[in-house]
């Protein structure tokens, strides 16, 4: 089966489900593993508490859940870390102080608003916001990569008045190459993130050509996860994965530990 490496409790900001039911879940579905990567997106706009996230509490209960659990489902203990360019030494501080097997570096925040909210798009075209958005992926690459893959690149799709009906990898290739090539540059991969299914997309994110992609530019690390924040979008439309790899010329996919990639062949 799977790994499913992107993952939401009620340590994160927007879940209120206690780890040890996404733990069940996993279990319930047979998967080979998971990980956790609880949001920590410092300087949130309008409410900077929300995602603020209690390492020490944190870290303490994936502890517990992978003693418990250790014969039955391997837990690895990762965070998703909300960029921005003016937050990169203290997310660096951050990288070094904890044990993370896995680290996810996600755009949330464009240039001060977070695309998720419909007043992103008052002031913006449908074009000009998921432009904006590549572009705002960039800076924080440029500004910081400690992290192991860069999260559900198109994330801005998701939310965009007319989501993907316009949209495509080709429309916004200029700018989407050249996070691609960054990123395998620095040698860090990408995700193939199924949320995109449970918000209606019809497809991952990033889109099936984005993936396509960074495999013919030489990208080889490719992370998996559904982004749940309740246990039944555990694994959501995994069932849909091994095609989709398949398709876009994998022939395996990366779970990390202790941040080493480890590189598993698709069932």
């Amino acid at each position: 089966m799977l790994w499913d490496t992107h993952m939401h409790s009620a340590f994160s900001g927007d879940s209120d489900t206690e780890p040890e039911l996404m733990v069940q879940s996993a279990i319930n579905k047979h998967l080979d593993g998971i990980c956790f990567t609880d949001h920590f997106d410092y300087d949130y706009p309008n409410e900077p508490d929300e995602f603020l996230l209690d390492f020490p509490a944190y870290q303490h209960k994936i502890s517990e859940l992978q003693e418990k659990y250790a014969k039955t489902l391997p837990i690895h203990f990762g965070v998703e870390l909300g960029l921005q360019p003016h937050l990169s030494d203290m997310h660096q501080e951050l990288v070094q102080k904890y044990p993370f097997d896995f680290i996810i570096g996600s755009s949330h925040v464009v240039h001060g608003m977070d695309p998720y909210y419909p007043g992103f798009f008052d002031h913006r075209k449908e074009e000009e916001g998921y432009l904006e958005y590549f572009e705002s992926v960039l800076e924080n690459i440029n500004a910081f990569s400690d992290f192991d893959v860069y999260g559900h690149i198109d994330y801005v799709v998701r939310y965009g008045p007319n989501q993907n009906k316009y949209y495509s990898y080709q429309k916004y290739s200029d700018i989407i190459d050249e996070i691609l090539k960054k990123l395998i540059s620095l040698g860090k991969g990408i995700e193939l993130n199924t949320g995109g299914f449970k918000y209606g997309l019809g497809h991952p994110n990033p889109c099936e050509d984005i993936l396509k992609r960074y495999h013919e530019l030489g990208g080889e690390i490719l992370t998996l996860g559904a982004d749940a924040h309740k246990p039944e979008h555990v694994a959501y439309d995994f069932d849909k994965i091994p095609d989709i790899l398949k398709t876009c010329g994998f022939s395996y996919y990366t779970v990390f530990k202790e941040r080493k990639p480890v590189f598993l062949p698709i069932p």
